[in-house]
């Protein structure tokens, strides 16, 4: 999903096969068809029987969508865990304190 959302695989090129991703990301091909479901049911890739996978066209303001979905659900899961640690929302605040560079 990354190399899609950073446009780094073209519209309509096709990502690795399966095996070739398993293999390269030493990942369970089972995993990888999931994840592969999951791009699809997502609208970021499309699949042509007895073909393959293909990149999706998505506009700009989808593809940042769905970054900033990503993002706000890992400061979701962030902030659970220092809650979980006892760090405040002042602590987290400095901790987290970024600026412009």
């Amino acid at each position: 999903m990354n190399q899609i959302t950073l446009k780094k695989l073209e519209v309509n090129s096709q990502p690795p096969a399966i095996r070739s991703a398993a293999k390269e990301l030493s990942g369970n091909i089972i995993t990888i068809k999931r994840t592969w479901k999951m791009l699809e049911q997502n609208n970021f890739v499309y699949t042509v029987p007895g073909v393959g996978a293909f990149v999706n066209e998505n506009s700009d303001s989808f593809l940042l969508d769905k970054k900033n979905q990503k993002v706000e659900s890992l400061l979701m899961e962030l902030i659970h865990e220092c809650r979980m640690v006892g760090i405040t929302s002042e602590e987290l605040k400095s901790l987290v304190d970024i600026t412009d560079e």
